[in-house]
């Protein structure tokens, strides 16, 4: 079997994991080539801790997913929240990407809601072609091929809906998704929870079901993506399978890197 090489981009340690967290546990599982890089450190993640503080527990948080999931490396940029897509930041990804020389790049959308996000995809869509670009940051080596470029699902709709062109079952691999989003804990039981509303939320106070029930919710988003992208996954699971998937995560094709048929690129995501 031919190992694929895959990257998820994010803005923030946890990002990946969100957006990626079960097709990277399928993958990584069937012995697939999978890394995650954050391309901030996450600092302002927090209503309690410092941002330095911050910035440790997070990347800390980010080693203890990648264990769970067994990627090759959660990598994380030493950039700070309020992230730029300038031509530094631009050459700091183009090298990870070229020396990391992926099958499948994927990333947010540009019309994501946070600001770092938008600046993240701008940042990894400048590289599409420049990737093999030798005169470009010459001092890493280009690949032998332009990846596949891809975006993540999300919801918004201005400007553009999301296309689902790609879709994952996730619903085999629930718990070890969950599981990495317990290794942010400092998100999930923190600063996320406190950010939407639950100021004195104690995770120490839930019991397992209720624990289990609060990481759910992040789920919801994914029966989201599931229904928008059914004739997908009745395609690709079959039609009894694929009437059954609660939860998938899906994906859109970008025509700014290496252009391939929609059967490679629906295969590109399965293990």
């Amino acid at each position: 079997m031919s190992k694929k090489r895959i990257i998820y981009i994010g803005a923030h340690p946890d990002d990946a994991d969100i957006m990626f967290g079960g097709t990277a546990t399928k993958l990584c599982k069937a012995g697939h080539i999978v890394k995650f890089l954050s391309v901030t450190n996450g600092d302002t993640g927090h209503h309690s801790l410092s941002r330095a503080e911050t910035a440790k527990r997070r990347k800390e948080e980010a080693r203890c997913s990648a264990k769970v999931c067994g990627l090759l490396e959660y990598e994380v940029m030493d950039n700070n929240c309020g992230l730029e897509p300038s031509v530094a930041n631009r050459e700091k990804v183009l090298r990870v990407i070229r020396k990391f020389a992926p099958d499948l790049v994927v990333t947010h959308r540009l019309s994501d809601y946070h600001p770092d996000h938008r600046a993240t995809a701008q940042l990894v869509l400048d590289t599409a072609y420049i990737v093999t670009v030798p005169h470009y940051c010459e001092d890493t080596p280009i690949p032998e091929k332009t990846p596949v470029y891809a975006y993540s699902y999300d919801h918004f709709k201005d400007p553009r809906p999301f296309r689902a062109d790609a879709a994952v079952e996730i619903d085999s691999v629930i718990e070890e998704k969950m599981n990495m989003f317990r290794c942010h804990s400092s998100q999930f039981f923190g600063w996320l929870a406190w950010n939407q509303g639950l100021k004195d939320f104690d995770v120490s106070k839930l019991s397992t079901e209720e624990e289990h029930q609060h990481l759910l919710r992040w789920f919801e988003r994914f029966e989201t993506a599931a229904d928008l992208a059914r004739p997908i996954l009745l395609e690709t699971y079959g039609a009894e399978q694929g009437a059954k998937v609660k939860y998938a995560e899906t994906f859109e094709f970008s025509e700014y890197g290496h252009h391939c048929s929609m059967e490679e690129f629906r295969k590109l995501f399965q293990p």
